[in-house]
């Protein structure tokens, strides 16, 4: 009879990500500093066995996510991808996003404390990787951007849903209506992150982080947590499976279009095109 069970994690040949255990961790480094650790579709299967073996692995009591080099936690969806798989192809998407969605569901459930390293950058889907984890640690040089309203798409893979949980109603309409770039110093003052530390201090700051997780009670723990996502559960639920759908559609629309060509031909993007005069 087949039953759950963790893996040594070298047994993994996983081709985006590096996957590390020990001493009651687990770390999972997206590993695409050449593309700014932007999350393909192979990427979003492999973190979603990453995090599901890391929950069935008792000796691990905390999972840290973080992204290779110093430029980037993750800066979301991979635009090249997109381009050449999704926009104009609504099934595609769907298909993506579903990708998108298991991997949420697995690190939000993983049943254990998870704290982001954001070493780099973190950009649209990024964040909402970022706001999926319990706790975040941030170099004091990075920042924090949300997208979409200017590239194109709708935020609505986690940032619509806990924003405004996270930092407020009034401050989540900012983030994801003006889409500027939140230096780690205000997103610790907004509550988007738990520390800001110079470069040289991440390590040290995210593995004192862990060491104390590591000495709480482990199911305790996992209810604690349990319960901690009620609302974020509440919101997500009632809106990913349409959001799915919606931007599936939304894939067909001149202003995904637009959003991915500018990208693809490296220009600002044209947003008179949808203005009348």
């Amino acid at each position: 009879m087949d039953f759950p069970k963790a893996r040594p994690a070298e047994e993994f040949e996983f081709r985006r990500i590096i996957y590390a255990k020990g001493d009651h961790r687990a770390t999972v480094t997206i590993n695409r500093p050449e593309r700014l650790n932007a999350v393909d579709w192979l990427t979003l299967r492999e973190m979603r066995d990453a995090f599901e073996d890391a929950s069935w692995d008792d000796s691990v009591r905390v999972l840290i996510l973080t992204g290779a080099g110093d430029r980037a936690f993750c800066t979301g969806a991979d635009l090249k991808e997109q381009a050449e798989h999704c926009v104009g192809q609504p099934d595609e998407y769907w298909k993506w996003m579903g990708a998108f969605i298991e991997a949420h569901e697995k690190l939000r459930n993983i049943g254990k404390p998870t704290i982001a390293r954001l070493n780099g950058i973190v950009v649209g889907g990024g964040n909402e990787f970022n706001m999926s984890c319990d706790l975040a640690v941030a170099a004091d040089d990075i920042y924090i951007r949300q997208v979409g309203t200017a590239r194109g798409s709708v935020p609505a893979g986690g940032a619509t849903q806990w924003l405004p949980l996270i930092v407020g109603d009034r401050r989540a309409r900012e983030i994801l209506f003006l889409c500027e770039e939140i230096p780690a110093a205000k997103a610790l003052e907004w509550g988007l992150i738990n520390r800001a530390v110079p470069r040289a201090s991440l390590d040290e700051t995210v593995d004192e982080m862990a060491a104390k997780l590591i000495e709480k009670l482990p199911e305790c723990t996992r209810y604690t947590k349990q319960q901690l996502n009620f609302w974020r559960d509440f919101s997500w639920h009632l809106t990913v499976g349409h959001a799915r759908d919606w931007l599936s559609i939304h894939n067909l629309s001149p202003e995904t279009h637009e959003g991915i060509a500018a990208f693809t031909e490296k220009r600002p993007i044209d947003p008179s095109k949808f203005r009348k005069p």
